[in-house]
């Protein structure tokens, strides 16, 4: 009997991702992604953002003959959520599944959006002049220095002790970055699922997490105020910055430990080196 009640948990996971999955979480075309790099300019002060990637481990029992594949620096046993949001906390790409024990390399390339924003295939609006300047600039997201640096992909200054306008730039950059970080925490502060440990095979902990994403995005669209309240996300009160609820959990996901990667271009540190200007004379 219990084996039939997974079979329909897992069979209705499924239709939920296929139905809900084209109209909730499919790849934001140009102008989309255009509207949610204005509204992450008026909330950031970060121009032509598109929105940080980041990843967290989905805990998993050891699956059977896995060995240490799914073995994470947690000493659990996890698969990988990989996603972007946009400036509401609505994922705009989501992957799932990757192996725990995996380097940042092999989950961001495994996916579809990972290879084409890695090999510069992915499809973004046009270059555009940064706000009030003549310089022509590419719209990007945002990962940690565990990620390349690329056109279309930007990171952190590395070291401490930076100059002022470095040291900014960074700063600009982690509050842009804790939208992702919010996303995360509202959806497992709802989907308590995803703060135990999923008695499930890989293939079938996949699919209980992609029915809680899909299931995420169509309840902040629908603008739920039994999902979804200000207060459960990092807000301003005044000048005052305060976390969300959700920070208060005791069992937070934990952040992907990407191991560190140098396949960075020249190009790209040039593209920095701009946005850290404009960002240190321009920012809100």
């Amino acid at each position: 009997m219990f084996g039939l009640f997974r079979k329909i948990i897992y069979e209705t996971c499924d239709a939920i991702w296929g139905e809900l999955q084209v109209v909730y979480l499919s790849p934001p075309n140009v102008s989309e992604l255009k509207a949610i790099a204005n509204k992450f300019y008026v909330k950031t002060g970060m121009p032509n953002y598109l929105g940080a990637i980041d990843g967290k481990h989905i805990r998993i029992v050891s699956p059977r003959n896995s060995g240490s594949l799914y073995y994470n620096y947690k000493k659990t046993f996890s698969i990988v959520l990989m996603a972007a949001c946009d400036a509401n906390y609505v994922f705009t790409y989501v992957d799932v599944g990757a192996l725990g024990s995996q380097s940042d390399g092999g989950v961001l390339s495994r996916s579809a959006f990972g290879r084409k924003l890695l090999n510069g295939t992915l499809e973004v609006p046009c270059d555009t002049n940064l706000p009030g300047t003549s310089t022509n600039f590419p719209y990007y997201y945002v990962g940690d220095s565990a990620f390349p640096l690329k056109q279309n992909l930007m990171r952190p200054f590395p070291g401490r002790n930076l100059p002022q306008d470095k040291d900014k730039f960074n700063m600009m950059l982690s509050k842009a970055r804790v939208h992702i970080e919010n996303a995360f925490g509202i959806l497992a502060n709802r989907w308590r699922v995803l703060h135990t440990i999923i008695h499930a095979c890989p293939k079938n902990a996949d699919k209980i997490v992609l029915a809680t994403v899909v299931l995420h995005n169509f309840l902040m669209l629908q603008n739920d105020r039994n999902y979804f309240t200000l207060e459960l996300a990092d807000h301003s009160v005044g000048n005052q910055e305060i976390h969300g609820r959700w920070r208060e959990e005791v069992n937070a996901l934990d952040s992907y430990q990407a191991r560190s990667v140098n396949r960075s271009y020249t190009n790209a540190f040039q593209l920095r080196e701009l946005l850290k200007d404009f960002l240190s004379s321009n920012a809100l």
